[in-house]
């Protein structure tokens, strides 16, 4: 065996297990691949953390934490579970929920917990701390909140150290199970034969698996079962003699994972019904997010000495991609017919046309995986129960399944046998619900904005809907991320207001719909965080957004905001007017297709000669600083 033996702390260092072991890493690494859709980068990352854990825990003087963030249904918790499930740790793994709630457990403590679960004796174990953000320590204002339970978390993630009980409850159960032997003994001593106790007999299973806790005993629970109570005794002494029951038990051996939903980060996680906006979008803005901003949403829930606790290790989920739900879908139904071929000896074959229907009725984005498996349920497994008891009954050996979008049927040939079920999907239903007036207001609306930010940014939207799933006929048009300035502001601000003067150009003043509100307020917010805030108004320069003794009346503002926004609407007006043609071309696509892509709305700019440039998501629209920094000054 090639081994080496250290010096202080002495160990020695199995060169071959240790080759072994990172083996067994690199295989659970690339099986995980395999378990999880579009978080190949995640894995490497978190195999890689704890890679000096898994192989040479002894050199550790403190726990490795690992963080995990990411919106709902992306796989933190499930991904876990699996990296246990392979490392065979399933017996030193315990799954930590704190809240400030009192009512999921009794227990005041993380020595409690990891006690009750037997790993807080210093050996390698996993610990996961899920949902965090529950257990916030400040309120929405930023002051603490009184807690009384799992302080010794901040503890834990300080220096790796618990306390196994506090000194005073040692001592009182270890006198209180000497008191009772001495008793006993007196009693015996008596000849009092009604109380009379086997000195001799074992201690059993309940009182050693209690004492090899309290007193940190290294034998096994089977061999100190069998001990008599004067040999437990005699253990009891020696450790308090030795004061090591004492000392807290370090668990620098221990993998501490802690997983959250941090939507002060993912700041696009309000959007969790939305089915419409393309997937891609959200994966480039979810690609963004830094660990400063991870930093940032802990600073909101914790207070500064607590984030830093969490260390720097902070793995950040993106949502998926398109590719990535189209081979999440894919992949399920592998499974599902795997599953018929096995279970019943039924080959089946599915169509394309399924898992299109599923994607466009099971993917919300910001939901992540979980309503893809509910689709892939409803959608393809249910209908194909009456498909398979039919095949079964007449003896057939191969289904195929197929999807008829017009006629909203599901098609399933057995042999030469066709049976059609009637079948639309639940988010289609919804959508092709919208009714038609409505719809031609919504894409006005839409259109107005799409062409005031074609002809201000000289960019195409990554996306534009009129027709969305919702019970409430209703669209969007999806912008780039844009680095705001002076000028940028006031177009930005002209964007919003676009979708109302629409309205007004198209359908007369007095058709007008109340559809503008959430524009109104967003652009209302701008303009005054233009002058009250970035003082980009030449009459006020002062900063009106301090508070308590450096508050400044912010109503002097109000006046010149007012005006700002009038002239805006006005300018407007103008531009659309201007491009009046455009707007209405746009609208009429947009009213029959119900969605334009990026590249569609560029080519119809082009019609008017306006030049509409496709960017992809992610991209950040900004002035050419480096560019004009190097012109400065030269002649």
């Amino acid at each position: 065996m090639n081994t080496i033996t250290t010096t202080e702390p002495r160990f020695t260092v199995d060169l071959e297990e240790i080759h072994q072991k990172k083996q067994t890493l690199e295989r659970i690494k690339e099986e995980l691949k395999q378990d999880f859709v579009g978080i190949d980068a995640i894995i490497d990352e978190l195999v890689n953390y704890i890679q000096i854990w898994y192989l040479m825990p002894e050199v550790l003087n403190r726990p490795i934490i690992v963080n995990l963030w990411g919106m709902t249904g992306v796989g933190k918790t499930d991904l876990v579970r699996r990296l246990v499930s392979k490392l065979s740790f399933q017996d030193r793994f315990v799954e930590v929920e704190l809240s400030n709630g009192d009512v999921t457990s009794w227990r005041s403590s993380v020595a409690n917990l990891l006690e009750d679960a037997n790993v807080n004796d210093g050996k390698p174990a996993i610990v996961l701390f899920d949902e965090i953000q529950r257990f916030y320590t400040i309120d929405t204002d930023g002051k603490p909140l009184e807690t009384t339970k799992f302080t010794d978390f901040w503890e834990l993630l300080s220096d790796g150290k618990l306390a196994k009980r506090e000194k005073d409850d040692l001592d009182y159960y270890i006198n209180e199970f000497l008191f009772s032997n001495k008793q006993a003994k007196k009693r015996k001593d008596k000849n009092e034969e009604a109380e009379e106790e086997d000195w001799t007999s074992p201690i059993g299973l309940y009182q050693a698996n209690y004492w090899k806790k309290i007193l940190n005993i290294e034998e096994d629970v089977l061999t100190i079962a069998e001990m008599t109570r004067e040999e437990l005794i005699g253990k009891m002494q020696a450790a308090k003699k030795h004061k090591k029951v004492y000392e807290p038990i370090s668990h620098a051996k221990t993998l501490i994972l802690i997983s959250g939903n941090l939507d002060e980060a993912f700041t696009m996680a309000d959007e969790i019904a939305e089915s419409d906006i393309d997937a891609d979008i959200f994966h480039a803005y979810t690609k963004k997010i830094t660990v400063v901003d991870i930093k940032q949403a802990l600073a909101r829930k914790f207070k500064p000495e607590q984030v830093a606790r969490f260390g720097n290790i902070h793995l950040i989920y993106r949502s998926l991609q398109r590719k990535d739900f189209e081979k999440l879908i894919a992949k399920e139904i592998q499974e599902v017919i795997d599953k018929t071929k096995k279970i019943f000896n039924v080959t089946l074959q599915v169509s394309t046309n399924i898992n299109q229907l599923i994607y466009q009725n099971g993917v919300f984005p910001v939901q992540g995986v979980r309503p893809v498996f509910s689709s892939v349920t409803d959608i393809l497994e249910t209908n194909l129960s009456q498909l398979l008891f039919e095949a079964l009954l007449k003896g057939f050996a191969t289904i195929s399944i197929d999807y008829d979008f017009e006629r909203k049927k599901i098609i399933g040939n057995l042999s030469n046998h066709q049976v059609e079920i009637p079948y639309e999907g639940r988010i289609d239903k919804i959508r092709q619900g919208n009714v038609p007036d409505v719809v031609a207001n919504v894409s006005v609306h839409e259109a107005g904005h799409a062409v005031a930010y074609v002809i201000l940014f000289g960019l195409a939207p990554l996306q534009l809907k009129s027709k969305v799933a919702s019970n409430y006929a209703s669209g969007f048009t999806f912008p780039h991320q844009i680095y705001h300035t002076r000028k940028l502001l006031i177009d930005k601000i002209k964007v919003y207001l676009a979708g109302g003067i629409a309205e007004e150009i198209i359908f007369g003043r007095n058709n007008a719909t109340i559809g503008r509100e959430h524009d109104r307020e967003s652009a209302t917010a701008l303009a005054l965080d233009y002058v009250r805030k970035y003082g980009f108004d030449e009459e006020f320069q002062a900063y009106y957004m301090m508070q308590y003794g450096y508050s400044m009346s912010m109503t002097v503002t109000d006046t010149d905001v007012e005006k700002m926004i009038s002239r805006l609407v006005s300018e407007t007006h103008e531009l659309l007017t201007e491009h009046k043609a455009f707007l209405v071309n746009l609208s009429k696509s947009l009213y029959e297709k119900g969605s334009l892509t990026a590249e569609e709305i560029a080519q119809m700019a082009a019609q008017y000669e306006i030049p509409a440039t496709v960017k992809e998501e992610g991209y950040l629209y900004l002035f050419g600083y480096q560019e004009q920094l190097e012109k400065f000054g030269k002649k």
